[in-house]
């Protein structure tokens, strides 16, 4: 028998609304590019923005997730209940005279990118904002391949906490994110703009990058991508093998007719033949018509 792997892999929904198709896609290709190398997969639940959240999505994602069988390694962690361990994060980076305050409003950046530290005084009813170098970054994506940005025209000084309260999705997934000791991080491709605000937050606190691999989007008939924005059509458990076998298909992956009847059997030989590569360089798929609005 075969030494675990390190991989970690996970997969991190808003509970904003059920799952939908795309989703799936997601959670099903994180979960399989875990499974495949017998590494762990888990389960976060990123509640940090409460007006925005529905109460009862949280339960109804988990309940979608272990009726298709994606089941999860251990505890199910909760953002919402991670305050201090953010607020450290945050110290560490003020400490090191990457994060300043901010009151500088959207009117006033007037849709361009913040750069450089604004010196506010002010100690209440601020942002807090990294303070980004100029260049670019560039990284190898396991299925996009080679991704750049330019920190000036594309990024500038992205919040932290933002002055509302809440935290913000880049300080909080990356700062879970090392705790948990991820290491590959596989979603869909709608994100990838996220990776060069994430890996300057792990090299501002000496962190190792995780690996990524960005997943293409699936859209509706009329190119918008499946969201929950977008209302698309939640995940029911009326046909869980079909839906699987329908995702299996969409991923590329060419699962065998004969086990489209069971969703446990379609799981195991989507574990033992994972072939991510069939994905390179796709960044947007039609969703099938049965999950389209």
């Amino acid at each position: 028998m075969s030494a675990p792997s390190p991989y970690i892999g996970r997969f991190a929904p808003s509970p904003t609304g059920p799952l939908h198709f795309g989703s799936l896609l997601a959670a099903l290709a994180s979960y399989l590019d875990a499974r495949a190398v017998q590494g762990r997969w888990l389960v976060r639940i990123e509640d940090l923005d409460p007006p925005r959240e529905d109460p009862t999505a949280a339960a109804q994602i988990l309940q979608i997730l272990d009726a298709y069988g994606l089941h999860w390694d251990g505890e199910v962690r909760y953002q919402s209940l991670r305050n201090e361990a953010y607020q450290q994060f945050l110290d560490e980076l003020i400490q090191a005279g990457l994060a300043f305050p901010c009151q500088c409003s959207r009117k006033q950046l007037a849709g361009l990118p913040h750069r450089g530290n604004c010196h506010c005084s002010a100690s209440t009813d601020i942002a807090w904002r990294f303070l980004c170098p100029d260049g670019r970054y560039c990284f190898d994506d396991r299925l996009q391949g080679r991704w750049c940005e330019d920190y000036t025209a594309d990024i500038g000084d992205f919040v932290l906490k933002r002055r509302d309260g809440p935290w913000s999705y880049q300080l909080a997934v990356v700062c879970d994110d090392i705790d948990q000791g991820v290491t590959q991080i596989v979603r869909g491709i709608d994100l990838i703009d996220s990776t060069a605000r994430q890996a300057l937050l792990y090299q501002a606190v000496g962190a190792a990058l995780s690996g990524y691999a960005h997943i293409p989007v699936a859209l509706e008939n009329n190119g918008q991508k499946l969201s929950k924005q977008n209302l698309a059509r939640a995940l029911n458990t009326e046909d869980i093998a079909g839906t699987l076998f329908t995702a299996l298909q969409w991923l590329r992956q060419q699962p065998p007719a004969e086990l489209r009847g069971s969703h446990t059997e379609l799981l195991r030989w989507a574990v033992q033949h994972w072939q991510p590569q069939a994905l390179h360089g796709l960044q947007a798929l039609p969703a099938p018509v049965g999950f389209q609005r």
